[in-house]
């Protein structure tokens, strides 16, 4: 293993120091807990959003920190859950009195912890909503999850979710929107090599030279299924009509009912993607591979989604979402309607994406 370390057990830390003096203008950050918080917050009257996550996933959510998108991101160690004290503690800091939105990728750490923070927040008086991200197809359980993946359509959330609570939506609108876009994104990725973590310092798991592994995690996870090397415009077709055929399914997320003062199961219906939507269209990389590659991947999903009558109207492409250095991308597929694209198109100021 090669890598631009000093010593494994202080990746985290350092990059958050480094990520500090870098965007002090953008960011500030909060250590022992770790977080990083707007350096305007609390902003006056806005509800204030945020993620978290295990890092290695990086832009995701650190560098999503600022006007537009996030009041406040808790990262964890390497691909480990942030625990409550860490959420608890930014949501206190960025609170401006209308209400923290939690936007939550279904992990089963993540969502624990998360609901764990919720529930001390709403002891100390803080209205706060938990909104999950569930948007792979790939597979319906996985080593982390109960039921699908949270991947690429929680960047679109907070993107579009962060917008509205700068125009001024509430918490209750703001998680029916990040609920709209849950149900309206998703997902699927695939790898052409494993990721390679700082503390085990070896592949997380071994792919041959002539494999692929098709409907992967971001975590290393799993997908559907090991297959021999193909083309990029194969590879691209068989993520997007993976997207665009997922059969209607239905999700059940748990979500705190402030009436009631417990959690409760709510169902979401997903639709299949149908000739005649407007999509965004967000094409990621894992991590090491280049953006020219992702650019034949887009030329090649335009192409698809013409010959099934979906009409791409935004467009993401990029590293946003990673698994540290893993060679591979995904793709993410977001209904649009008007209200979804002027969000999209809003004025946005963070670290990595402008």
């Amino acid at each position: 293993m090669k890598k631009l370390i000093n010593n494994p057990d202080n990746v985290v830390r350092e990059s958050l120091e480094g990520m500090a003096v870098a965007h002090p203008d953008l960011l500030k950050v909060h250590f022992d807990p770790h977080f990083i918080y707007r350096a305007d917050a609390p902003v006056y009257n806005k509800v204030a959003i945020i993620s978290g996550g295990g890092s290695g996933h990086e832009p995701m959510h650190g560098g999503f920190v600022g006007m537009g998108m996030l009041d406040a991101a808790c990262p964890g160690e390497i691909f480990t859950s942030p625990t409550p004290d860490q959420m608890l503690e930014a949501a206190k800091t960025v609170n401006s009195g209308a209400g923290v939105l939690n936007i939550v990728k279904n992990y089963s750490g993540d969502v624990m912890n998360f609901e764990m923070a919720a529930e001390l927040a709403i002891s100390e008086g803080i209205d706060i909503l938990n909104i999950l991200i569930d948007d792979d197809v790939a597979v319906k359980d996985s080593l982390y999850t109960q039921g699908r993946r949270g991947v690429g359509t929680t960047v679109l959330a907070e993107k579009i979710c962060g917008a509205a609570a700068e125009q001024g939506y509430n918490l209750k609108q703001l998680a029916e929107l990040c609920r709209l876009v849950n149900t309206n994104g998703r997902s699927m990725g695939m790898a052409l090599t494993s990721c390679t973590t700082p503390a085990k310092g070896t592949p997380t798991f071994e792919l041959g030279d002539e494999e692929i592994e098709v409907g992967i995690g971001i975590h290393g996870e799993p997908g559907r299924q090991r297959l021999s090397l193909k083309s990029a415009d194969d590879i691209t077709e068989m993520l997007a009509l993976s997207i665009i055929e997922d059969s209607s399914y239905i999700r059940t997320v748990r979500e705190w009912n402030q009436g009631q003062g417990e959690w409760v199961d709510v169902e979401l219906t997903d639709p299949p993607f149908k000739s005649g939507d407007s999509v965004l269209a967000f094409v990621n990389s894992m991590g090491g591979t280049p953006l020219s590659e992702l650019y034949i991947i887009y030329r090649q999903l335009v192409k698809v989604c013409q010959q099934q009558g979906i009409r791409i109207v935004r467009n993401l492409i990029g590293s946003y979402i990673t698994s540290l250095d893993m060679q591979g991308c995904s793709i993410t597929l977001l209904k649009m309607d008007d209200e979804l694209v002027k969000l999209w198109d809003a004025p946005v100021k963070t670290a990595a994406l402008r």
